[in-house]
């Protein structure tokens, strides 16, 4: 069945006709297709993202961290440095992403009895055409996974949480804070 054009004025045509308020999507070209933004043309300036999330644990885990008496080891030591060395790497992990040459990485985490489990936080910074958003939230992400992995044989019910960017400076976009 053949479809009909849209009349003039109708909704169909003016939606089309409208400049969408949508920004686009950096990542897409014009047919669909996944492309690597290029970034040549942007100043190298100096750029930081900060991203957090939450390792949710039973108290008596959480002791156990604290103590140091994890079987596997310590715990909050292996994960910042996994943190770390999963920022470095980003660009191997999340399509898309440019390798940069980071100039500070922290992962740092706190135990919170209140939680009761383990706050993370990473901070990325590089000079460069482009964000670390990636790479801390990156940073995060596989920090909070090596928590798990070095506690689970005492408690599978750990759950990871609110992985989310905190702040970003630098760049055309500015300032962001959550």
């Amino acid at each position: 069945m053949a479809r009909k054009p849209a009349k003039a004025g109708s909704k169909a045509e003016s939606s089309k006709a409208r400049p969408s308020k949508t920004p686009a999507l950096t990542h897409i070209g014009a047919s669909g297709e996944a492309r690597m933004v290029d970034v040549s043309d942007k100043a190298a300036t100096e750029r930081l993202a900060v991203a957090e999330g939450r390792v949710v644990m039973s108290k008596a885990t959480l002791d156990l961290i604290v103590a140091g008496n994890a079987k596997k080891g310590d715990v909050l030591g292996t994960a910042r440095i996994a943190g770390i060395m999963a920022a470095k790497r980003t660009s191997e992990l999340i399509p898309l992403c440019h390798p940069l040459a980071l100039s500070k990485v922290t992962v740092d985490i706190e135990p919170d009895a209140e939680l009761p489990g383990c706050l993370v936080r990473a901070s990325v910074k590089v000079t460069g055409p482009t964000g670390v958003e990636m790479e801390a939230l990156t940073a995060v992400s596989v920090a909070c996974l090596t928590i798990y992995d070095m506690i689970k044989a005492v408690e599978r019910g750990v759950r990871i949480e609110g992985i989310h960017l905190v702040e970003k400076l630098g760049g055309k976009s500015g300032h962001y804070r959550a």
